[in-house]
């Protein structure tokens, strides 16, 4: 919780994720995973299933240049944590949220859906801030469901 907490701080203020706080989720959630203390049950070999499946799933996003870097490795590190089975379901999850919240920026700096398709202009922007944070969008829903798990007497 934490972790996902300092990433969406982090990705709304600055727009920028450090890889040292990437590196810190991957090498914890490998650690737990190895410690068998992990709150989603994964095992070693899946938290590494999950974060090489979540690496691989988001790269063409960045390829294409629509995703930033650190959302690609972000994405992989919550594959490790949560394990691949977990990740359709958060992507689709944080797709919706970055969408409302791209729709809410649009919409709050009165940008014309015209101007989207013009060359070589940014996107929108609101209070200087660029795009949408993708990796808090990520993790925000992730957190939402650790919590709901740990009520429900789910997770470990």
């Amino acid at each position: 919780m934490v972790w996902c907490a300092c990433i969406a701080i982090s990705d709304c203020r600055s727009r920028h994720i450090s890889n040292a706080l990437v590196v810190i989720g991957l090498i914890a959630a490998f650690l737990c995973a190895l410690f068998d203390i992990c709150p989603f049950g994964v095992s070693a070999a899946q938290a590494a299933a999950g974060a090489a499946v979540g690496l691989v799933a988001l790269l063409p996003f960045f390829a294409l240049g629509v995703m930033g870097a650190a959302d690609v490795k972000v994405f992989a590190v919550l594959g490790a944590w949560c394990g691949m089975h977990a990740l359709p379901g958060l992507w689709a999850v944080a797709s919706v949220v970055a969408g409302l919240h791209a729709l809410w920026v649009l919409a709050a700096a009165r940008t014309r859906v015209a101007a989207l398709w013009r060359r070589r202009a940014p996107t929108f922007e609101l209070a200087g801030r660029r795009a949408t944070p993708f990796a808090a969008c990520l993790t925000v829903p992730l957190m939402v469901w650790l919590a709901a798990q740990v009520l429900a007497g789910g997770a470990r």
